[in-house]
């Protein structure tokens, strides 16, 4: 009898531990999966990434699992799944948003000798928690048969009385606008901000709206002489697919202001990982492999932004523009000031 209990005692020990062990594998295999995968939150729309995150998984058997939404669509959705989001990485365009996402505690401090080498440290965050990915200037678009390039300077400079009626611009409620605000604080003060607001607001031919492909369109309809654009859209309107958008591109100057200065006002589209990424290895090698140089090269090829990566060769388009200086001012300073943008924009009646 003293036997069969200890068979059957030893039996169900080595039951357990067989299930102990089946119970280990699963877990095992789980993780090996898990590592597998990355999980990309993007506000980005452009069809060039989509075979940029497929280059990623061809060259390291890593899935990319998109969610694409607008950035404060993004940053809610983030905010609401908590610790449970499946979120490793979050693009958006621009500083501010990308501030706004880091400032809401959504996104972590990375360790990437790789991206804090490759990236000038003023397109990054200070404490690591976001990096460009790629740059846009925000430019003058001009009536080549009504305006001179000659009579161009500055940002500043478009609130004199030559410009009054002349000038069209997105609404206030438009990120790159209250970024391009928040840079003229940062480097004027913001006494000189609201009296340039102020000026705007006095030389706009029309109350602010429409896309910047749109006030570009009304350049040419004659409803304006200038617009403040960001450089990318020209370059997709110059290879856009509808006919008429290629001639209205072809009738617009392009003039980049404060070359005698601090420069051309420079935004990004950029990433970080996300608070509680659960694959954050993964999402490091992701954001490590969007400025690898066949990456970058696809981003300006496709989609006419400038490279962020120092030795990629912008596409020729955008050479065709010329080179120009570029303002340093480091981008954190866009998030800073963001709120004071939009409260100078209130004060002035920027729309």
């Amino acid at each position: 009898m003293k036997k069969q209990l200890f068979a059957l005692a030893a039996f169900a020990l080595l039951v357990a531990c067989g299930n102990d062990n089946k119970k280990k594998d699963n877990s095992e295999l789980v993780e090996t999966a898990k590592d597998q995968v990355v999980n990309v939150y993007t506000h980005r729309h452009y069809e060039p990434d989509q075979n940029i995150f497929k280059m990623f998984e061809d060259k390291t058997g890593i899935e990319v699992k998109v969610i694409n939404a607008s950035a404060d669509e993004l940053i809610q959705k983030m905010k609401m799944e908590g610790k449970q989001s499946p979120a490793d990485v979050l693009i958006t365009v621009d500083a501010g948003r990308l501030s706004r996402a880091k400032n809401q505690g959504l996104l972590q401090p990375i360790e990437s000798e790789i991206l804090e080498k490759a990236i000038p440290a003023h397109l990054q965050d200070s404490d690591n928690q976001w990096f460009g990915l790629t740059k846009r200037a925000r430019i003058i678009a001009y009536a080549k048969d009504r305006v001179s390039p000659e009579d161009l300077s500055t940002y500043e400079n478009l609130v004199e009385d030559k410009w009054k009626g002349k000038i069209l611009v997105r609404s206030s409620s438009n990120i790159y606008n209250q970024s391009l605000m928040a840079s003229i604080i940062a480097n004027n003060g913001e006494e000189a901000a609201k009296s340039w607001a102020e000026g705007m607001v006095a030389n706009m031919a029309r109350s602010p709206k429409g896309s910047d492909r749109d006030q570009v369109k009304a350049v040419v309809a004659g409803e304006g002489d200038l617009a403040i654009v960001n450089s990318y859209y020209i370059g997709k309107m110059l290879n856009s697919p509808d006919a008429e958008e290629v001639k209205v591109a072809k009738q617009i100057g392009l003039y980049f202001p404060n070359q005698e200065n601090r420069g051309t006002h420079i935004n990004v589209s950029g990433a970080g990982v996300a608070k509680y990424a659960p694959n954050k290895e993964n999402a490091i090698r992701f954001i490590e492999f969007l400025i690898s140089e066949e990456a970058q090269q696809v981003f300006t090829e496709a989609n006419y932004e400038y490279p962020v990566l120092e030795g990629v060769e912008p596409v020729q388009d955008i050479k065709t523009w010329g080179d120009f200086k570029e303002d340093n001012l480091e981008l954190n300073a866009l998030g800073e000031n963001n709120k004071k943008a939009v409260l100078i924009f209130d004060e002035t009646g920027w729309k």
